[in-house]
Parts: structure tokens; sequence; C-alpha cells
């Protein structure tokens, strides 16, 4: 159990790396890879702790390249969800996607509203209205990288169990 617990914690943090360096290379906006990386680790890691804190990381690390912005709380905030979604779920389902990038677009464009628009339905509105393309690039980014991340993960622990 150990060499297969040390095994899948090798191959978890190898595909985290790749897909964390996906997000620092040109995309279109939104379309990243941490939602998928926090529903991953939270499913599949031992270490639950770890993989609360691991996208959190991260975002830290290419937010040192990329920015630091006012709502770095709120996004971070939302990723620790995501990642305690992914400890919850049953399976890296089509429904567990949906919620993740819903839950996503919900908390941190709250977080938006509140600090960039009118404290109003209208501005509430206009928010969420003028978010719509983010979230529809973040919800095939996310299901685009779930599907590589769990597909990846499957093939290489089949790969190593065939070599037994």
């Amino acid at each position: 159990m150990g060499k297969e617990s040390n095994f899948n914690g090798s191959v978890i943090l190898g595909l985290i790396v790749l897909a964390l360096l996906s997000r620092l290379i040109p995309h279109p906006p939104n379309f990243a890879p941490i939602t998928s990386i926090a529903l991953f680790a939270g499913f599949h890691s031992s270490k639950k702790i770890w993989a609360l804190l691991l996208p959190i990381g991260c975002m830290f690390i290419t937010d040192l390249f990329l920015g630091l912005h006012s709502l770095i709380p709120i996004v971070y905030a939302s990723f620790f969800l995501i990642s305690y979604i992914g400890i919850r779920a049953k399976s890296l389902s089509l429904g567990t996607v949906l919620l993740a990038s819903t839950s996503f677009f919900v908390f941190s464009n709250l977080g938006v509203w509140y600090y960039y628009y009118p404290l109003t339905w209208e501005g509430f509105m206009s928010c969420f209205v003028l978010a719509l393309p983010f979230y529809a690039n973040a919800l095939a980014g996310d299901l685009f990288y779930t599907s590589v991340l769990n597909f990846s993960f499957s093939k290489i622990k089949g790969l190593r169990f065939s070599n037994i």
C-alpha cells in the first residue's frame, strides 16, 4: 500500500505541475487549469489538507508572475471550496465539474460586484451578465483539464500496475 500511495502521490503531483505550467502559457481568458487541479487533488489525494492547500499554492506561485490583485482572498477561498467539493465528490463527473465551475463563477463574481460595481440590483445584473463569456471559457477549460488530468492519471496508473 505504501508504494502505491507514493506512486499515486508522485503522479498526482507531476500532473498538477504540468497543469500549473499551462496557466502561465497564453490561453483564452479563464480557460485555466486551477479549478481542475483543485477538484483532481481533492478527489485523488489521500492527504486532504494538501488537497485543500495545493490549488492556493499554485495560484500564489503563478500570481507572482501574472500579477497580484485585490480579489485574491475571494478567488483563493473559492478554490478552497472547490477542493472541498473534490474531497466530497463520489466521482469527477460532468455534474461535479459544473458544480465547481458554477461555484467559482458565483463566488468570484460576488466579489467583483462588491468591489467594482454599484451595490444595486442593476450593478449585480451588469456584473454577472458581463461575466458570462468568462464563465463559458472557464467551464470549457474546467471540462478539458479535468478530463485530461483524470484520463492521464488512470492511464499512467494502469500502465504502472500492468507491469507488476
